[in-house]
């Protein structure tokens, strides 16, 4: 009995303990816990809630209309277009940046001179404010004066007006966003690359990889699996949130061309005031970040190799 007794005395000690530190790693999550409920969770939970109202921006009452909104929204033809847009956008931004920042990555990787000043160099696009380089993007994309005509024409080809044209204007955007993501992409693509331990390559060269695209193949890819896995969630969801290009530099013209989603809930919830219809959007706008995200994980994640 008194064996037992004993036993039992650290068991509960243990127990305590263990409890204790619960208590304690909750109340120094306590403070993170509150600021995701009041700057995340019920900023959703009420654009959800007045998703199914006719709210307008300054009225101080408002009436439920179900799925009047959302109903509304199956035969918009302007959100339709914005959606249309922000698939052809995000189909673009995407791959071609994650395939660029790898491409960087691989060869500042490989540069044993110079490589600080590079990083800086590509990450640059990342630090600055679309706002400002706005001015350069425009003088860039200039019809007349702009030195991308200007070099179309030395080789005999008339430039188009790159932003003021519905034929081009999207994908002018989209070489701005290509040029702001890559930087990104390729550090977070360094990170992957200085994580991969050296002594695989050596590995990989004694069984036969002697060149660098069997190393690349090899070893590279497979160990970068986590890295894309990340990289390419997070392209998707910067590409779908694309904004600020479009309101600096067409102001979603000409003619709709170039208007993607967040435009246009900016749009009505901000210039026309339904924010009830513009919350209809919105949560339209996360369910598919969500849907988007899951599916990624879905299908890449069985692909991926976790060390």
């Amino acid at each position: 009995m008194a064996s037992m007794a004993a036993t039992s005395m650290p068991m509960q000690s243990v127990a305590a303990r263990e409890r204790s530190e619960a208590r304690t790693a909750l109340l120094l999550a306590l403070p993170a816990i509150v600021l995701i409920v009041i700057f995340i969770l019920l900023p959703i939970v009420a654009v959800v809630f007045l998703g199914f109202t006719d709210f307008q921006l300054g009225d101080k009452s408002f009436r439920f209309v179900a799925f009047e909104n959302f109903a509304h929204l199956l035969r918009d033809r302007t959100f339709q277009k914005s959606l249309w847009n922000t698939t052809v956008y995000t189909a673009i931004v995407a791959p071609v940046s994650i395939v660029l920042g790898l491409g960087v990555a691989l060869l500042i990787e490989s540069e044993g001179i110079g490589r600080s000043f590079f990083r800086t160099a590509y990450f640059l696009p990342v630090a600055s404010l679309i706002v400002a380089m706005a001015t350069v993007w425009q003088y860039l994309f200039h019809p007349t004066i702009g030195p991308i005509n200007a070099l179309l024409a030395e080789i005999g080809v008339r430039g188009p007006n790159w932003l003021g044209s519905s034929a081009t204007a999207l994908y002018s955007l989209s070489i701005i966003g290509v040029w702001q993501s890559v930087g990104f992409n390729m550090v977070l693509f360094l990170a992957g690359l200085t994580a991969i331990p050296r002594e695989l390559y050596a590995a990989a060269e004694v069984d036969g990889a002697k060149s660098a695209l069997d190393r690349f193949w090899l070893v590279t890819w497979p160990m970068l699996g986590p890295t894309t896995l990340f990289v390419t969630t997070i392209s998707i969801i910067n590409a779908v949130k694309v904004f600020d290009t479009v309101k600096t530099l067409t102001d979603g013209g000409p003619n709709h061309a170039s208007e993607v989603l967040l435009f246009t809930i900016y749009q009505e919830g901000f210039v026309y005031l339904r924010v009830g219809y513009a919350s209809a959007m919105t949560t339209v706008f996360l369910a598919i970040l969500v849907v988007l995200t899951f599916l990624q994980y879905r299908v890449q994640d069985r692909q991926v190799h976790y060390t």
